[in-house]
């Protein structure tokens, strides 16, 4: 399809909702009713009007997920003469930012917006692709570039995007679907639903005779009728009356109104069939003059705000009743799963009680939010446990949309924007809000819904009213897990550590704090902290994980590669040891140089690296890297043998580790690598190839460094059932983590899942059948456990270095807690004998007369199998591929390539391309199912100590006890070093 063929009419089409904010068109006004953005670039943005409707003078443009102008020629003024005709549309043609035909990075959801603005200045219309997902309307940049209007102001996400390549998105039967793209032509809407008008009874009136006059009580509609059983009111549109008591008021936060509920309604025994008996009233005006427990009678226009019935009232429209009313109950049951229920509680009082879990903390920082799921678990993705597009994917992907809801703040601040000053909800450094930790509910919320969520709102705005903070958090915040076995190898993404920062680099933008000053990197060849300040709260926080997690062998990705700015490849790298020795206050650990040859394919500006404990490992002969074309948008894979130190035959516990960082999902060309929709993203193909060359590689060096014992590990940005990893599971490795019930190493809008793995061969893991604990007997060069260190994944990025000082609430503390955006794993492994100078110790604790819980027994429960929320999502690689989250709901969830975005909110699941840049540009934690491994096996999260019990230590203990049982289990000795 050409441009020149576009520029023709469409037949006026329905609007989807009425609206009180100038981003959504009334029914019968202009409106934008298809945006097309194909691969051949024939973009265009239809507006649908009456005929005849003059559009001389109007502005039509579109804006890049940062809300910035794509280019010059993305806005366009319609020249004089320029009218409706009979088809009821006009097609504009327009150039859109490419970011939507790869917007599927993770769950697609997220892309460009469009705008159309009269000759008068008046915003018409304000549209985003996508954003299904609890995606958030862009918010336009206050650029002058665009017109005065749009600045600042917030897109309605559409919740579509196109399907395929050749696709348009268009708005059909009042909501937006992808299809094939109709310029000149609407889509056929003969067959849409009309909403069923309520026949009228004793106590409902479909129009009252006299909205004027509430001293009628004929005219009073109670509330669940206008409410109605379905989705949208039946009176949307019309100016009634109704009678309630109010339950919540936010004259501050930008809610602008207040809920209220019929008096005595609610509780546990509240009808569901009977629709709701609470809704929200908009009014500015009024909002003011209310507080709780007010008896109040209101008159005012229904309409439909982002999904939610809403009454508007104007100063005329409220009054306040002196006669006592009994208060509404809130219901407290479990929070349901059924939309149908949910939305017959719209409106109402709740206080949810059973098990709730944190499931997301992404945007809580920006937008005072929190994602919840019923259960004791949280939101897995679909792929981390399933096979993509099985039906097993399909049904976790259900049950995911099924027990997601948000507990918000009462508000629409933007604490990163506009509301810097204002102090953050929620968070604190002593009482953590982590994804995985239990959920109690203290206080009644009230049921909300805007952006694709069902939202319990607190009773009024957090940060005016902390007393009405509905929840408490359980703090999981745990040590390190025990993993057993004498030596320890770890994988560990650090989050673009560079040395080198961004005021060295000519041109180079920043992030900045909310005083203006700067913090990280912004599209910068250095892709770390600005400047020295800030890369030194990085380092300390990187120094503290590193040092605590105490691992033998630290497998780094994410590092600089310090060659492409003028020094020693190994630079930064040395840079990093030197600090951890300096925090350590000894000469403990060293790195491994990188060999003489460099691959041109694969040379990134961050690499993979290995840094080892001198008393614990040393490297064997030299490092390799794999020269492969597979690896041409990828860091190249670096290989190097290692055995134990202190031991009497070290050559028995050699084994090799093959280090990665694959292809993200953010972004992919050629056969193969589109997001086909199955949960894996994009560069699938890619990645496949990869995993191939990585197991060749493998095999060669088993040949060249003389043993079989190999551990692949590293970020592959795949999810645990996905396509690549299946290549290593065919050729015999085993998932570490999986096997031994390790929690997962990231989330992304919402679900948790592994990007981060160790695969053992046959000879690596040994007795593969084992069960998941760890065996004192373990042959040497053996697998005695794994487990996930959540300190990152689950934690609000307000944590990072990245976001110091970005909130009046700093959050910043000089330890381990989200020193990155990817969790540690961490395995043991056996020497296959007793150290040398390990000495014996004293039981650090006096032994219980029970004996203690077998070690090598099953955990109690399997480890989070089945998910209970997006993200949307597969990671994006890109930090260009990062979306600006804006307005007064959750960001977006999905990145999308956009070179022009350049806020560091938006939600990211990888960060690794040239384009990318500033520290942390994502947005994005990961976490764990309960922030803790199961317990009773190796995954167990019990802090290790200096003065751990030898074998020998706990069985004498246990007999002085009367203990029946004796334990034995082997640790790695401290007293090594």
């Amino acid at each position: 399809m050409k441009r020149q063929a576009l520029l023709a009419g469409a037949a006026a089409v329905g609007l989807a909702c009425g609206s009180a904010v100038p981003v959504s068109a009334a029914p019968t006004d202009a409106h934008i009713s298809e945006i097309s953005y194909p691969s051949n670039d024939a973009d265009f943005v239809e507006i649908a009007a009456p005929a005849g409707t003059d559009l001389s003078g109007w502005t039509v443009g579109s804006v890049t997920r940062g809300g910035a102008l794509n280019s010059d020629e993305s806005i366009v003024t319609l020249p004089k003469g320029t009218v409706v005709g009979e088809s009821g549309v006009h097609v504009v043609e327009l150039p859109l930012t490419n970011s939507v035909n790869t917007g599927a990075a993770a769950d697609g959801a997220y892309g460009a917006s469009v705008f159309v603005v009269s000759a008068e200045g008046k915003l018409i219309d304000f549209k985003q692709i996508g954003g299904v997902v609890g995606g958030t309307g862009v918010t336009a940049s206050k650029s002058s570039k665009l017109p005065a209007a749009v600045r600042g102001q917030q897109a309605e996400p559409t919740g579509a995007k196109a399907s395929g390549r050749d696709q348009s998105i268009q708005l059909k039967c009042s909501s937006w679907e992808s299809g094939t793209p109709t310029p000149g032509s609407a889509p056929d809407s003969s067959t849409c639903d009309s909403p069923d008008s309520p026949e009228p009874t004793e106590t409902s009136s479909p129009d009252p005779t006299d909205p004027s006059d509430p001293e009628n009580p004929a005219n009073l509609l109670p509330i669940n009728t206008i409410q109605g059983n379905g989705e949208k009111s039946p009176y949307a549109g019309k100016t009634v009356t109704t009678t309630g008591v109010v339950t919540a008021a936010y004259p501050t936060g930008g809610l602008g109104g207040y809920y209220i509920q019929t008096e005595g309604t609610g509780g546990d025994n509240h009808d569901f069939a009977k629709g709701s008996h609470g809704v929200f009233v908009y009014s500015k005006d009024t909002v003011g003059q209310v507080k709780t427990g007010d008896n109040v009678e209101v008159t005012g226009s229904v309409s439909e705000y982002y999904g939610q019935t809403q009454i508007t009232v104007d100063d005329k429209g409220l009054k306040k009743l002196d006669a006592a009313a009994a208060a509404p109950k809130p219901y407290e049951g479990a929070f349901p799963e059924d939309p149908a229920e949910r939305e017959a509680l719209e409106g109402m009082l709740v206080q949810p009680s059973g098990d709730i879990t944190v499931t997301d903390n992404y945007s809580t920082n920006v937008y005072g939010e929190i994602g919840l799921a019923n259960g004791t678990d949280t939101l897995r993705q679909p792929t981390d446990v399933a096979r993509p597009g099985s039906e097993e994917a399909q049904r976790i992907d259900a049950e995911n949309k099924r027990k997601a809801y948000t507990l918000d703040d009462g508000g629409t601040a933007d604490f990163f924007k506009t509301a810097k000053d204002t102090p953050l909800p929620y968070l604190s450094n002593d009482k953590p809000v982590r994804v995985g930790a239990k959920v109690t509910f203290t206080k009644p919320t009230v049921v909300g819904y805007s952006h694709d969520k069902y939202r319990l709102q607190p009773t009024g705005f957090l940060p005016d009213n902390d007393e009405l903070t509905p929840a408490s958090f359980e703090n999981t915040r745990t040590g390190v897990p025990d993993v057993s076995g004498d030596m320890t190898l770890a994988s560990f993404n650090v989050l673009n550590y560079f040395p080198t920062t961004g005021d060295t680099e000519p041109g180079c933008r920043a992030y900045t704090d909310r005083e203006g000053n700067p913090v990280g990197a912004n599209r910068c060849k250095p892709r770390g902290a600005y400047n020295q300040e800030n890369f030194e709260r990085q380092q300390t926080k990187i120094v503290a994980a590193i040092n605590k997690l105490d691992a033998s062998v630290v497998a780094l990705e994410e590092v600089e590669s310090s060659d492409k700015f003028g020094k020693e490849r190994d630079w930064a790298l040395s840079q990093l040891v030197k600090a951890l020795n300096a925090a350590a206050g000894e000469d403990r650990w060293a790195f491994v140089p990188s060999p003489q040859t460099i691959p041109e394919t694969g040379d990134d500006v961050i690499r993979t690296a290995f840094i080892y404990q001198r008393a614990e490992a040393k490297p064997v002969g030299d490092s390799a890297i794999l020269d492969s074309p597979a690896f041409h948008n990828a860091r190249a894979p670096l290989a190097q043998k290692f055995q134990a130190v202190g031991v009497d035959n070290p050559e028995a516990s050699e084994f090799i580790a093959v280090m990665n960082h694959f292809k993200s999902k953010g972004s992919g060309k050629g056969p193969g690598n589109e997001d086909t929709g199955d949960g894996q993203g994009n560069s699938n193909a890619d990645r496949v190839a990869q995993a191939k060359a990585v197991d060749a590689f493998a095999e060669e060096q088993k040949k060249s460094m003389g043993t079989k014992r190999v551990f692949i590990l590293g970020d592959l940005n795949s999810y645990t059932k996905e396509d690549p990893m299946q290549v290593f599971y065919d050729a015999g490795y085993t998932e570490v983590g999986d096997h031994f019930g390790a929690t997962p190493t990231y989330l992304f809008g919402g679900l948790t899942g592994s990007l981060d793995h160790v695969l053992a061969s046959k000879e690596a893991m040994g007795t593969t059948t084992r069960a998941r604990s760890a065996v004192p007997a373990a042959p040497a060069g053996a697998v005695t456990g794994a487990a996930t260190w959540n300190i990152n994944s689950v934690e609000s990025i307000a944590l990072e270095y990245s976001r110091h000082n970005y909130n009046v609430t700093n959050l910043y503390q000089p330890d381990e807690f989200r020193s990155s955006d990817h969790d540690p794993l961490i395995v043991g492994i056996s020497t296959g004998e007793t150290p040398a100078d390990e000495p014996s110790r004293e039981p650090s604790e006096e032994p219980s007369e029970q004996p203690s819980e077998d070690p090598n027994r099953e955990p109690s429960e399997e480890p989070n199998e089945q998910p209970s929320e997006d993200p949307s999502q597969e990671p994006s690689e890109d930090s260009s591929d990062k979306p600006t989250a804006g307005g007064s709901g959750a960001p977006s969830e999905a990145p999308a390539d956009d070179s022009t975005d350049s806020s560091p909110v938006a939600e990211a699941e990888d960060n690794d391309d040239a384009a990318g840049s500033g520290g942390s540009d994502s947005q994005a934690p990961a976490a764990g199912n309960t922030g803790k491994p199961s317990s009773g096996g190796p995954g167990s999260a019990m802090p290790r100590t200096g003065t751990e019990l030898t074998a020998l230590g706990v069985g004498l203990a246990l007999l002085a006890a009367g203990a029946a049982t004796v334990l034995i289990s082997r640790r790695r000795s401290q007293a090594q070093r």
